[in-house]
């Protein structure tokens, strides 16, 4: 998760950010300010005044007063990783070979009499 901060006037709360977009975050921690509260968003040289536009159980919606450039919102999110190549399990093929005459015999016991006479 990235780190983010929101300051208000006396305080500063450290922040999880969730979500980033150009008109807002997503953003995760305990004692959030109150719904409608002015807030500067801080997150890695950026500085974003904005507010509080809901807040309920430790998340809160901040909506930015101006859009952030494309350009400038993608510099905050951290690229792809690129997942590790997970060895792929096969399971053995049929072997192509004839049957033995045990299995053969039981093959056809089970075709003419059924099942419940191999355990005879």
């Amino acid at each position: 998760m990235l780190k983010a901060t929101l300051e208000t006037p006396g305080a500063s709360v450290p922040v999880m950010l969730r979500n980033l977009s150009q008109e807002g975050a997503l953003v995760k921690a305990e004692g959030l300010p109150e719904e409608g509260s002015r807030v500067l968003f801080h997150r890695d040289g950026l500085s974003v005044p904005s507010r509080v536009a809901w807040s309920h159980c430790g998340h809160a919606g901040i909506a930015f007063d101006f859009p952030l450039f494309p350009k400038e919102m993608l510099r905050h999110v951290p690229e792809r990783q690129p997942r590790p190549a997970l060895p792929i399990k096969r399971r053995p093929g049929l072997a192509c070979k004839p049957l033995t005459p045990a299995e053969r015999a039981l093959i056809e016991l089970w075709a003419t009499e059924g099942a419940s006479k191999l355990g005879e």
